[in-house]
């Protein structure tokens, strides 16, 4: 059984471990994909390594929810496993639109500007 400090420390380990790998994600697809891609791939990564779950109902302690939807889509079948996924669902959706957002309003490509024309001042042409 986990005691306080060793949970804690579980759950630090995880955290850091998921956001060491977010971040390095992040950076290597800002390499070769856009950066709209990029942020939905991040978020609905961070959505699915983050997201919390409880393991069973009797249980005050939380765990990643894909480990949990996991173990428990295949020790017990895919209803056992609903209330783990429905957090994850539900936080992936929550990705989608904030990269959609983020889409539309920062990561959003500008028109080109068409270049000026080097005109000629009216004394100079005569």
């Amino acid at each position: 059984m986990l005691t306080e400090s060793s949970y804690l420390t579980a759950i630090y380990t995880y955290v850091g471990a998921a956001l060491a790998i977010l971040l390095y994600l992040g950076w290597w697809l800002s390499r070769h994909w856009r950066a709209g891609w990029v942020a939905l791939t991040v978020l609905l990564g961070a959505a699915l390594l983050l997201t919390p779950a409880f393991p069973r109902e009797d249980v005050t302690t939380l765990a990643p929810a894909l480990i949990v939807a996991g173990f428990q889509w295949f020790t017990e079948g895919s209803e056992a496993a609903r209330h783990a996924i429905k957090p994850l669902v539900l936080m992936s959706a929550v990705a989608v639109v904030i990269a959609l957002f983020l889409q539309l309003t920062i990561f959003r490509r500008r028109a080109p500007v068409p270049p000026k024309t080097a005109q000629q001042p009216e004394a100079e042409r005569g």
